[in-house]
């Protein structure tokens, strides 16, 4: 018998794993194991080894999800042995050695770029580091277009910061290579180019679906389209 895999939901910076909520009731109405764990947001590498460390301690099969930055955590963590797929949501898919500068770097900036607010953190015996969020004024044409105005209020001043040297740092690993993967780009992304969505999944041999006029928050606007690839990625390695 087969053991149905849990969904392990990777979110992305700016945001939290609230962001899953709508995604979240979907598969649980359909009884599918999953959860929704914080993403730290302080770096590509220790975020990853996170994930792969929660991933590891499930039993059975997993179904990591990976949401804008999240994809680029998954396609590293992906490597842990219990890991069976890989689910690109608006995501970076990122190569091994390759930063998402170097990424979003082949295609057009997005808007998203001209709209961050720098802050700084604190880091133990060095320097203040620098991290990002979206000004909140820009935060709902940018992240949540399709989003209805009082909920994108909440989400603009709910934002968790994104360490910029997560945008520098390179991956070490491209899970995609040795296992199946599935990706849904967001027509009408304005954070990440749905050029670089495509090229990624693309690369990556991935099973595409594109939502037009989908913004970046899509797990947000459309749960149940999202959740339906989720479930196609979950019975095809069940």
């Amino acid at each position: 018998m087969s053991t149905t895999p849990t969904v392990l939901l990777v979110h992305g910076a700016f945001a939290d794993a609230g962001s899953w909520s709508g995604v979240v009731a979907e598969l649980q109405h359909d009884g599918i194991p999953v959860v929704a764990p914080p993403n730290p947001l302080r770096g590509l590498a220790s975020d990853a080894a996170y994930i792969a460390s929660v991933a590891a301690q499930i039993k059975g099969p997993v179904v990591l999800v990976g949401h804008s930055y999240g994809g680029a955590l998954i396609s590293v963590a992906g490597t842990v042995d219990n890991v069976v797929g890989l689910v690109y949501v608006a995501a970076y898919v990122t190569e091994k050695g390759e930063s998402l500068g170097e990424l979003q770097g082949r295609f057009p900036l997005s808007p998203l770029v001209g709209s961050l607010r720098e802050g700084t953190y604190p880091v133990e015996g060095a320097q203040p580091a620098v991290e990002f969020t979206i000004k909140p004024e820009a935060f709902p044409e940018i992240f949540a277009a399709d989003v209805p105005a009082e909920v994108t209020k909440v989400l603009a001043v709910s934002q968790r910061p994104l360490a910029a040297g997560a945008f520098t740092e390179a991956a070490s690993a491209a899970a995609w290579r040795a296992k199946p993967s599935w990706a849904l780009v967001a027509g009408a992304d304005q954070a990440i180019n749905p050029e670089v969505q495509r090229f990624g999944a693309e690369r990556a041999g991935a099973t595409v679906v594109e939502l037009a006029g989908a913004s970046h928050a899509v797990a947000v606007s459309r749960p149940k389209e999202v959740a339906d690839l989720i479930r196609e990625a979950v019975r095809a390695t069940g």
